[in-house]
């Protein structure tokens, strides 16, 4: 099952590594990036090896990935430090397109090797729009084998630094027209590659009532989950990207329907036809309740 919740957890918090087992986010992203001063590196490598260590898969109540820093900085260091232990993924930030992601891919061939890991079972997410060459180069996913992709997300704070921009909001409150380019086009980009769309953040973490209706639409427009930045999101956000009880019952009806008449390409339902991309998505909607169902 695509994790709905994604939620960020610095790697030197004692405190909250501590507490990450129990947020019942469906995905934990171990940072080793923004979320740690400079001269705080170093053990956040120490403190996370150890967590994970004490976690092999298997025995882990979410997926872990962490987010390392940029390929050009110091993400071989951070890869030495937290590979031995297994993560199931590792997020790249500022990546600039898919040159980045297979480039990875290369070090976690050798990384995995190195340390008698399953060839290929660390996985990749990418924060796609986090440079303007990123945010330009979003097509090259479609068109680029990548193996270990297994989603695109996309970020607006480090792409609007980049640009030179005071704000990365419009006069009403929502992203500015660069940031729904972006934030469109990676989900564009991620369907076109066959892979999961995972929505950014939502700032702030104290409106639950703003996140479930900004993550309802989210969901609505095609979007598998959203980051988290706060265990207090997670709750909000696995609720909105489930199918709820309505569209569970709403898909079952049309399947019936079209049960009812084997060999229909179209059929009748309250009024109006419906058709084979109808029975798909009703099939998805069922599939993705049945995946989220066994995991709770």
């Amino acid at each position: 099952m695509t994790p709905r919740s994604w939620l960020f957890i610095p790697a030197d918090s004692d405190k909250k590594l501590g507490k990450s087992d129990e947020t019942g986010a469906d995905a934990l992203i171990f940072d080793l990036e923004d979320s740690v001063a400079p001269d705080r590196k170093g053990l956040a490598r120490d403190m996370l090896r150890a967590h994970l260590a004490a976690r092999p898969p298997g025995a882990r109540k979410a997926a872990f990935y962490v987010r390392i820093n940029p390929l050009d900085d110091a993400a071989l260091a951070d890869l030495a430090a937290v590979m031995p232990a297994a993560p199931d993924g590792i997020m790249l930030p500022k990546t600039l397109g898919a040159g980045c992601v297979a480039r990875l891919s290369l070090y976690l061939d050798a990384f995995e090797a190195a340390h008698g890991l399953p060839a290929g079972q660390t996985r990749i997410i990418p924060v796609a729009t986090e440079t303007p060459r990123g945010a330009l180069t979003l097509a090259g996913f479609a068109d680029t084998p990548l193996p270990r992709l297994v989603a695109l997300t996309w970020g607006a704070e480090d792409l609007s630094t980049a640009l030179g921009a005071s704000t990365n909001l419009g006069a009403d409150g929502g992203w500015a027209l660069v940031y729904r380019m972006a934030r469109a086009n990676v989900l564009l980009a991620a369907r076109a590659a066959g892979v999961a769309a995972i929505d950014t953040l939502y700032v702030d973490f104290r409106d639950d009532a703003g996140l479930r209706l900004s993550c309802r639409a989210a969901a609505a427009e095609g979007f598998d989950g959203r980051i988290a930045i706060h265990p207090a999101q997670v709750a909000g956000i696995n609720d909105s990207f489930a199918p709820s009880e309505a569209d569970i019952a709403h898909a079952r009806r049309i399947i019936a329907a079209f049960d009812a008449v084997p060999g229909a390409g179209t059929v009748g339902l309250d009024g109006r036809m419906i058709d084979i991309p109808h029975l798909k998505q009703a099939r998805a909607v069922l599939a993705r309740h049945a995946a989220i169902t066994a995991r709770t």
